[in-house]
């Protein structure tokens, strides 16, 4: 059961990053690149989550946790104006640079 709440943040943590860099890639904010570089700094972290979960599921899942609030994200710009929940969730922007 652990193993596939870790695999699962680890997924959410991924996808997130992902995200952060398409949106970087069209609008050039620097806070998304910090986003984006936070994500991965986190990834790493949580991926050692998963690896310690299979030893000792208490520990694993605080490495996990760690990386979660390592990823969590500061203050944006507005990116958004007229997209849709499904285009703001795979990161269309209405402005490019």
């Amino acid at each position: 059961m652990y193993l596939q709440i870790t695999i699962a943040a680890y997924v959410v943590v991924l996808f997130l990053t992902l995200r952060d860099i398409r949106i970087f890639r069209r609008t050039g904010y620097v806070s998304y690149r910090k986003g984006a570089l936070k994500g991965i700094v986190a990834s790493t972290v949580v991926l050692i989550g998963i690896v310690v979960v299979g030893v000792n599921s208490n520990l694993g899942m605080l490495i996990v946790l760690i990386g979660l609030y390592i990823n969590r994200k500061g203050v944006r710009e507005n990116v958004f104006t007229d997209a849709k929940a499904l285009e703001r969730l795979l990161g269309k922007t209405d402005y490019r640079r």
